[in-house]
């Protein structure tokens, strides 16, 4: 078996990197915004906003593990955090007792609609106003592609 890598490409490499760069400085800008602007870490509205668009605003814990590709650990401290501060509580499952699901309060409710106005205005401001309408119609259709192809391919 052959454990040579199979190296970037010089256009290959310049792709990742800039996507990497973009991704990092988009992400770390919206963060420190929304702390700024709000009383919600960005991990907080992560979890927010897959709660509120959730059936019922309710997810099993896993199922919301999955859904922002943290660790089991990471949701865990992050679901306790937020629950202190009544964001989120936790429900027994009292079909199976296996799991329990994570539910968004109405204070969580509260939070994430006086954060997500801004938050959008942030979004439209520093990444959507960047480029034209057929770039976004690009930027969708290779996220989804990627998207899919993680969904295939094993960790």
């Amino acid at each position: 078996m052959n454990n040579t890598p199979q190296w970037l490409s010089p256009e290959e490499y310049a792709a990742w990197r800039e996507f990497i760069r973009m991704q990092e400085k988009l992400v770390g800008r919206l963060s420190r915004l929304m702390q700024a602007e709000s009383s919600l870490s960005a991990a907080d509205y992560a979890v927010l906003v897959e709660l509120t668009e959730a059936p019922e605003g309710r997810l099993r814990f896993m199922d919301l593990v999955k859904a922002v590709e943290w660790e089991k650990s990471r949701m865990s401290h992050q679901v306790r955090r937020m629950t202190k501060r009544g964001l989120v509580a936790r429900e027994e499952c009292v079909n199976d007792g296996r799991g329990a699901f994570m539910v968004v309060t109405p204070a969580g409710r509260e939070a994430i609609a006086e954060a997500a106005p801004r938050h959008i205005e942030d979004v439209r401001r520093l990444f959507i106003d960047a480029l034209t309408a057929e770039e976004l119609d690009s930027v969708a259709h290779v996220s989804r592609r990627v998207l899919e192809h993680l969904e295939k391919v094993p960790y």
